[in-house]
């Protein structure tokens, strides 16, 4: 037996002697195998795991983490590795995890020139995994992991870990893991590089009723044995930050241990925006005397921070200064800027006599945050060396970022994010309505604009926030490496990760299309008015839609192994189950509440119905509570989410109200048609269906409708043979909905106007007139049809540009994707000739007045100028400059965020029908387009507009 050991003293006196380095080239591609290979490391093989080797010297964080990588080790290949603190008994290959400068078996291997870690000195969070030959008398083979730091040397085991197929979900979404026989690491240097944004975090928050009942039967309270799961969470993804619960919890005074632990792990602490000097706000309540008043009470304030900051002693942690009113409330109206600035004078000069430190010696945070923007926008000012954490608006949007052309801060800037918030117009904590693609957008943004200090978070509860909680740590720690067109890819690939490679592409498209239709609008603001019933077939699309996706997610769920069914249910099942039912349940009370104005027999069963999916909705909770995972998760679907009568949730879900009527016995018949709420015979009107082209995607429908008890029989018949339905007579007991159906070939050219007579009981009839456009198309472009022409974004004939491009990013947008100007820094410019526009070619019916309504991400005006600009036109007329931001209000951002769009609207006059190019001019850069309505006449009132229209391509 033999001792290695190497005095840090000695390390520091060799590491200023050590002399060149070999240039490394890094990469994050797959470097564990379970084939053999030449000069492969064997990690486990024929049932023995190669040992692991730590220097009791080292970080406790790091020893911390090597023990759970043995545990994950066994995992996966159920052959635990023996784990050796100093010192090598009889080992031929060992895997060595240390710190630079900190254990002294790295130390003594860069000493005798066996690692060389030229590239990680003097960087932060950095690691590199290799194998070296004879690391030390009698060994012949190492896998070493080295780390810069703490935290590099933390992140490298946890990537190894992450390579042999254990994910961070493992315990918080009960991921399971792979069973492998075999693992080999590959030759080479495997690292992630540095970091691109410092400090990368969660914020708990918002954690009543779900995550607060859960942690109480769980754990008693936010004691250690909690925060040591949401410590290793954050460790295996990279992040290095924490905002801990803070609603009636104090991270510090619950449990002496949270801290004390978290800087063990390598976790920096810090408090919320409204949370000074490492004081959680419920310890004003606990041990504050007088009122949250700096005028006022001044003294108490003082003494009640300077207990913090002495208790806070060396723990890594990033402290909040500033002020803002008790309980994340504003200041008092008219609060003086004076009187803040000597807030944060005050409060420095107590982080220095208590640190004995400069105040810039020890990292702090100044939160713009709701009003606090406007004291900073007035003139305010904190040192340099604070940082300015930037903030969205609670909704994703970022509100303000630095201007390309400000000094840099040696604080720098951060960004402070929602995935959860409760506050108007509405709260949002149920679910995860986060499409990645946004997060991407805001946080490209952000980094662009050197925003990159600080990212953190607000992911509410932890659950069910997994996915966008990965993709924002990841997308944080290297941002160059995830460009837009990659997005795809990550969430595939973040599948895998979780349920292997069977299913991966399947799930991930479930993934996205469940966010995407989540972030259209948050369940808590859905009513039975969000959809339109009448208009492009709307609510009944969506329905079809989420029941569609249900169907898919359930047949993978059917069809995967046992052991993966709990983690699925968690991270794709119960979400998309879950909205499924819920829009279900709106739209089948707004079918009630139509169908009992229009006395429709089929009234009543809709009521139960909808009754049915309402207890369907505590089902699929309780099922989550109590029985998923055998009940590990109780609590964390109590977050109640249906009955918002304002912004703050209900106290309990509450069944949306719906009619009944008293149906006659004897049978009438009742026609309603597309389009159109009112029905015939009563209506006055003549019935007319919306017209029908050959490559709708809407098929026109007429609703034969019972008013009575007793079924009847019916027949519908056109006098021409083209024109088929696809149920010509029967019997109606509830309703019979009846398609058009067209035989194209058979149609004479031009527009077709053809009487549908529908029969009913007593030969009573009601005609219908259908509209059947089989006009030429000549030219190239989408068409005119019932009064409007629908383009995506993305679908533009030609994209102008030079010193700027165009950019689409997949997935963003409420019906496919967004195309924004890139780069995102580039200069404003007014629109001329080659300037960087899109064109999209379209096909007018007529001449005269049109109106184009611009749907546009809501993104805030983040520059702090006049408001962020694009310029509009058609064909060659003078480009019309909108200002998407012009005499902006609470109510029109309140109607931009619970909409998920800001639809501008600009007039055209059109000189003649026919082929038209309309011109999307780049002003401002940050503007995202993600669809263009044209209206000719006869655009219909709907949430998401119509669908695209028809192209003719020639």
């Amino acid at each position: 037996m033999k001792v290695l050991l190497l005095s840090t003293r000695f390390w520091l006196a060799l590491t200023s002697l050590f002399i060149g380095s070999a240039s490394v080239a890094y990469s994050q591609n797959p470097y564990v195998t379970n084939q053999a290979g030449k000069d492969h490391f064997l990690l486990s093989a024929s049932g023995k795991s190669t040992s692991l080797l730590v220097s009791s010297q080292d970080y406790p964080g790091v020893i911390r983490a090597a023990k759970n990588l043995q545990a994950d080790i066994k995992l996966v290949t159920q052959t635990e590795p023996a784990f050796i603190t100093d010192k090598i008994t009889n080992q031929k290959t060992i895997v060595i995890a240390g710190t630079l400068g900190k254990s002294p078996l790295i130390n003594q291997l860069v000493q005798s020139h066996k690692l060389d870690v030229a590239a990680l000195k003097g960087k932060w969070e950095m690691f590199q995994t290799q194998i070296i030959t004879n690391p030390f008398p009698n060994v012949t083979q190492a896998l070493v992991i080295v780390g810069s730091d703490k935290r590099g040397t933390i992140y490298g085991i946890y990537d190894l870990s992450a390579q042999i197929g254990v994910s961070p979900w493992y315990w918080w979404a009960d991921v399971p893991v792979a069973q492998k026989k075999e693992l080999y690491v590959l030759p080479g240097v495997h690292s992630a590089g540095e970091p691109k944004v410092k400090y990368r975090g969660i914020f708990i928050n918002d954690e009543a009723p779900a995550l607060s009942g859960w942690v109480k039967e769980k754990f008693g309270d936010f004691n250690h044995a909690f925060y040591e799961k949401v410590f290793e969470l954050i460790l295996r993804q990279k992040g290095n930050y924490l905002w801990p619960a803070m609603w009636g919890h104090a991270f510090y005074d619950d449990d002496p241990l949270n801290p004390k632990l978290a800087d063990e792990y390598g976790v920096v602490i810090g408090t919320s925006h409204h949370e000074p000097l490492m004081r959680a706000h419920d310890e004003w309540r606990r041990y504050g005397s007088g009122k949250w008043n700096y005028q006022t009470n001044e003294a108490k304030l003082k003494d009640f921070w300077k207990s913090s900051i002495q208790r806070m002693g060396t723990n890594e942690s990033i402290v909040s200064i500033g002020m803002r009113g008790d309980g994340d409330e504003p200041m008092t109206e008219g609060t003086a800027i004076a009187l803040l600035e000597k807030i944060v004078a005050d409060q420095r000069q107590i982080i220095q006599d208590l640190t004995g430190k400069q105040p810039a010696a020890t990292p702090q945070l100044w939160a713009l945050y709701k009003e606090v923007q406007d004291y900073y926008d007035k003139g305010m000012r904190v040192p340099d060396d604070v940082t300015l954490l930037l903030c969205d608006d609670n909704w994703g949007n970022i509100r303000k970022l630095p201007k390309l052309t400000d000094k840099p801060r040696s604080g720098g800037y951060g960004i402070y994010y929602h995935f959860d918030y409760v506050g108007g117009p509405r709260n949002y904590k149920w679910l995860n309505t986060n499409p990645i693609a946004r997060v991407w957008e805001q946080m490209h943004l952000a980094y662009q604009y050197k925003a990159n200090q600080i990212w953190i978070v607000n992911v509410g509860d932890i659950k069910p926030m997994e996915f966008p909680i990965s993709f924002f740590l990841d997308y944080a720690w290297n941002p160059d490496q995830l460009p837009a067109e990659q997005l795809e890819q990550y969430t595939q690939r973040w599948a895998e990760k979780q349920f292997g490679s069977k299913y991966a592409r399947e799930i991930a498209s479930i993934l996205d299309r469940y966010t995407r239709y989540n972030g259209r609008r948050k369940p808590e603001l859905l009513s039975p008015a969000t959809y339109s019933l009448t208009h492009y077939h709307e609510a009944e699309n969506i329905v079809t839609a989420y029941n569609s996706l249900a169907a898919e997610a359930e047949k993978i769920y059917n069809s995967l192994p046992a052991q993966y069914k709990d983690a699925y249910y968690q991270l794709v099942m119960h979400p998309v189950k879950a909205c499924a039912n819920l829009n279900d349940l709106y739209v089948t009370v707004a079918k009630n509440h139509l169908y009992a104005s229009q006395g429709r027999a089929i009234t009543n069963k809709l009521a139960d119905q909808a009754k049915e999916l309402f207890t369907k909705d505590a089902e699929i909770s309780a099922y989550y509570n109590k029985t998923l995972a055998g009940g590990k998760w109780s609590h964390m679907m109590d977050q109640t989410h249906i009955g918002y009568t304002y912004w703050q949730q209900p106290p309990r879900d509450s069944m949306p109200a719906v009619k009944t009527i008293e149906v006659p016995v004897t049978s009438e018949m009742g026609i309603a048609i597309d389009g159109s709420d009112t029905w015939w015979p009563q209506a006055k009107e003549e019935a007319v269906l919306p017209a029908y082209t050959q490559n709708s995607s809407l098929v026109p429908y007429i609703d034969v409708f019972n008013r009575g008890q007793s079924a009847f029989m019916y027949s519908v018949s056109s006098p021409v043979s083209w024109l088929s339905f696809s149920s010509a007579k029967g019997t109606v007991t509830d309703q019979q909905r009846i398609n058009l159906q067209v035989n194209w070939s058979k149609v004479p050219a031009g527009l077709q106007r053809i009487p549908i007579t529908v029969t009913g009981p007593a030969n009573s009839k009601v005609v219908v007139q259908a509209v059947i456009d089989n006009t030429p198309k000549v030219g190239k472009g989408f068409s005119d049809s019932n009064g409007y022409i629908s383009i995506e974004a993305e679908h533009y004939s030609k994209a102008i540009g030079t010193d700027s491009t165009w950019k689409k990013i997949p997935t963003l947008g409420r019906t496919l994707s967004g195309v924004t100007p890139f780069p995102v820094t580039a200069l404003s410019q007014s629109p001329e000739a080659n300037s960087p526009h899109l064109e999209y070619m379209i096909q007018t019916k007529s001449a005269g007045e049109v109106k184009i309504h611009a749907y546009l991400s809501p993104t805030l005006n983040f520059t702090a100028g006049q408001g962020l600009r694009y310029a509009i036109s058609v064909d060659d007329e003078e480009p019309q400059i909108i200002n998407i931001h012009k005499e902006e209000t609470n109510h029109k951002w309140e109607q931009w965020v619970a909409n998920n769009i800001n639809i501008q609207v600009s007039s055209h006059q059109l000189t003649r029908p026919g082929e038209h190019v309309i011109k999307f001019w780049m002003v401002d850069p940050g503007i995202v387009l993600q669809k263009l309505v044209v209206d000719t006449g006869g655009l219909q009132s709907s949430y998401l507009g119509p669908p695209e229209s028809s192209q003719a391509l020639k």
